[in-house]
């Protein structure tokens, strides 16, 4: 108890002192509310995300419109593309197949005509018959599209696309195997001649 009595004593004689050295007004609530501070932990809500999501899509709509707005002929040439793309691998995945084995094969027939034109058996005449007929076929092609747009399910543009396919390859085909047979006897021919 005389220790108490002591401290309590030497407080009463330096109360002035010690009064003094108290803090300012409000120090209190500034010290609490720098303690919240620390250990409030920074949380991202839900609204902050839907808040930051909005405005990112906002952005990229707006850049998106600019751009179309900055060339509109480059949205309707790609427009006009895609419907002219319009094919039979447009209409299933089997026809798609289809499609892949007959392009493929007229690719690789007009390959082999290209093959015999450099080695000179095809002359100016034919090869200017030939660009003709591919010219034709092609607008066959184009018409066939359009149908095929129109009336994606009508089974008779399907097959009449099939029938093109059918009948292109098979022309050049004929050809190339009828150059392929001259080829031949060319070859056959300068043979005997050097026998």
């Amino acid at each position: 108890m005389k220790e108490k009595d002591y401290i309590e004593e030497i407080i009463l004689k330096n109360l002035e002192e010690l009064n003094d050295n108290e803090p300012q007004d409000g120090h209190f609530e500034r010290f609490e509310a720098k303690l919240k501070s620390q250990n409030k932990k920074k949380r991202i809500t839900l609204n902050v995300v839907w808040k930051v999501a909005a405005a990112v899509i906002f952005v990229l709509l707006a850049v998106n419109q600019v751009a179309i707005y900055m060339s509109p002929e480059k949205l309707t040439t790609k427009i006009a593309n895609a419907k002219n793309d319009i094919s039979l691998a447009s209409v299933s995945e089997e026809y798609e197949e289809v499609e892949i084995y007959y392009t493929n094969a007229i690719d690789a027939g007009l390959t082999q005509w290209n093959t015999l034109s450099n080695e000179g058996f095809i002359s100016a005449e034919e090869q200017e018959m030939m660009d003709t007929e591919l010219a034709e076929f092609e607008t066959r092609f184009k018409d066939l599209q359009e149908d095929l747009a129109a009336n994606p399910n009508d089974e008779r543009v399907i097959n009449a696309m099939l029938e093109y396919y059918q009948t292109k390859l098979g022309i050049i085909n004929m050809i190339v195997n009828k150059l392929e047979e001259v080829k031949q006897q060319q070859k056959n021919t300068e043979h005997e001649i050097e026998i």
